[in-house]
């Protein structure tokens, strides 16, 4: 059984700032591509039985970069849908909404947007789950996509509800390695960084 590998894309301008990023199909900064190369490195040597990337640009430039020739789109890898907060920081959405949780209150329709539930973004999960085991069975599998969707996908693996992804923090540009211990899924590998001297990720929320 294979280790499923999962990368966050490269900073962008929107995840710099702190702004909620789902559907915005934004590039990658000049410091994420920097990101996006050094995770070359952490890959070297690594054969995958198949590799899966969201569809959204800065998912696909990062698994470029990395050396990730091949990879196959899944719209089920794209961010959350944050509806009516879409492009709007935390703090923002808490000026008026002190209470709010994305992991337990989701968010509201935009104009343009639905917006996701924790449970709806948790069945998305789900099925990239579903259609990455029998590749598993074959050797390794590498998903590169966005930060909360990782970390519910995450969840999901652990056999946790999808609003338990909020006890994965997940940087941009970094790699993490799911495994399995005694048969049963672990984590093995957290925020992998580049090698020193490579840019550091930058801390910021998902997307």
């Amino acid at each position: 059984m294979g280790d499923l590998l999962l990368a966050r894309h490269g900073e962008t301008e929107w995840s710099r700032s702190g702004r909620h990023t789902g559907h915005t199909d934004l590039p990658l900064t000049p410091h994420g591509e920097e990101q996006a190369r050094s995770l070359a490195p952490l890959l070297a040597g690594r054969a995958f039985a198949l590799v899966l990337a969201s569809p959204l640009v800065r998912a696909r430039r990062t698994a470029e970069l990395a050396g990730l020739t091949g990879a196959k789109p899944d719209p089920d890898l794209r961010e959350w849908d944050y509806g009516a907060y879409e492009g709007v920081t935390t703090a923002t959405i808490r000026a008026g909404r002190p209470d709010w949780d994305l992991w337990t209150d989701g968010v509201p329709p935009g104009p343009e947007l639905p917006g996701e539930s924790p449970a709806q973004v948790g069945a998305r999960a789900d099925r990239v789950l579903a259609r990455v085991a029998r590749a598993l069975e074959e050797g390794d599998v590498m998903l590169v996509a966005h930060g909360h969707l990782l970390r519910v996908l995450t969840a999901r693996r652990l056999g946790l509800s999808p609003a338990q992804g909020r006890l994965f923090r997940l940087e941009t540009g970094t790699l993490s390695r799911l495994s399995l211990e005694h048969g049963r899924p672990v984590i093995a590998e957290w925020n992998a960084a580049a090698p020193t001297g490579w840019p550091a990720p930058v801390r910021g929320p998902a997307g």
